[in-house]
């Protein structure tokens, strides 16, 4: 059998790692992979590091997609996937999340009749002005076998009238690689440098548009942040779709440290001594759930409504005015503990491979 996993984008990187890893205790008669990197993230901080700290081997191609609108960088991933299939074919296509890249190479393997299997199928956010709403829903109308992370992803496909013996309740392979790096997560450089101490500092990331497109909406949660912090440590590495808005605007405070994006290791250091994480990222939400950091999420939605239900994240919404009582909740220690959603053990990439071997 010969599989295609198809990364686009920082957090697939994270969720193909363990499936490879898993893979590796097979014979190669048995299953055999081609791993497709769709050039969507070509920042090397995005992209290259990501595979050399997770172990992935370098991709047997990179399509080198590169920037553009929707609709071009769609398009220039289509026509090098479908460019390579034609040249071989693979039995199934694994996508992975919700990146323009998912939507894309599931719509040309589709085409071509190849089977093609979505990890994190199912998830929704209800939102339609999100890109990413889009890549799931398209993928998951087409795709022919579904790997979920949650009960309600399993209720979301049944309502669209999938089968049951196509969906498959496995868990979370984000998981899988944040439970197996452990013990090698790495101190970064800013944490001598600015004397950083465990739970003295709070994370923050911003990159949806509806939070960094605008200058002024930028400006105002960002300054709401500090306000309201107690005089602790921000440390927010700069996504380079915000850093371009960021750049444009004056706001200094000796509390507020500005990096680079950090490589996974690093980041995740950071992350798990954190009092906190103040983010619009859904893949976060998932990792502060499992390290048991508070988290607070500026959107007014997720797909990932177990990382409430039963996690230690909260939805804000974007209006600055929620900041307030939320770090008072947090700063009084009276912040949820949360405990960990079912089958997000580290053990997920395994029933994958498991069950792709049946097919």
């Amino acid at each position: 059998m010969i599989v295609d996993f198809i990364a686009g984008a920082r957090p697939n990187f994270m969720k193909i790692a363990p499936m490879i890893k898993a893979i590796s205790k097979y014979p190669s008669s048995k299953i055999e992979y081609r791993l497709i990197h769709t050039g969507q993230h070509y920042d090397p901080n995005m992209s290259e590091t990501f595979f050399e700290q997770l172990g992935i081997p370098e991709p047997n191609i990179n399509l080198g997609a590169g920037g553009g609108t929707q609709a071009e960088q769609t398009a220039k991933i289509m026509v090098g996937y479908e460019t390579l299939l034609l040249t071989k074919a693979c039995d199934i296509c694994i996508v992975v999340g919700d990146v323009t890249s998912t939507m894309a190479c599931s719509i040309v393997a589709k085409k071509l009749n190849i089977k093609v299997a979505h990890v994190e199928a199912g998830i929704r956010s209800g939102d339609l002005t999100m890109p990413e709403e889009i890549n799931r829903m398209v993928t998951d109308s087409i795709s022919d076998y579904f790997f979920t992370t949650s009960e309600v992803a399993n209720q979301n496909l049944r309502a669209l009238g999938i089968s049951e013996k196509h969906i498959f309740f496995v868990g979370n392979t984000m998981i899988d690689s944040l439970l197996g790096n452990l013990h090698r997560f790495q101190m970064p450089k800013i944490w001598d440098l600015y004397g950083l101490q465990d739970k003295n500092y709070i994370v923050l990331t911003l990159h949806r548009p509806s939070n960094v497109d605008q200058e002024e909406n930028l400006e105002l949660l960002i300054n709401a942040i500090i306000e309201h912090s107690n005089n602790l440590y921000l440390v927010f590495p700069v996504h380079p779709r915000t850093r371009q808005v960021l750049n444009r605007l004056y706001i200094s405070n000796p509390n507020l440290i500005l990096t680079d994006p950090l490589p996974y290791l690093e980041f995740n250091y950071l992350v798990s001594k954190s009092m906190a994480v103040v983010t619009d990222s859904g893949g976060i939400t998932e990792e502060t759930t499992v390290l048991g950091v508070p988290c607070m999420t500026l959107r007014s939605n997720t797909e990932r409504p177990e990382t409430v239900s039963i996690g230690t994240n909260e939805l804000l919404g974007t209006n600055p005015s929620a900041l307030g009582p939320a770090m008072k909740k947090l700063l009084t220690g009276q912040w949820k503990k949360g405990g960990i959603p079912p089958l997000w053990d580290g053990k997920t990439s395994e029933r994958i491979i498991e069950a792709l071997l049946k097919f």
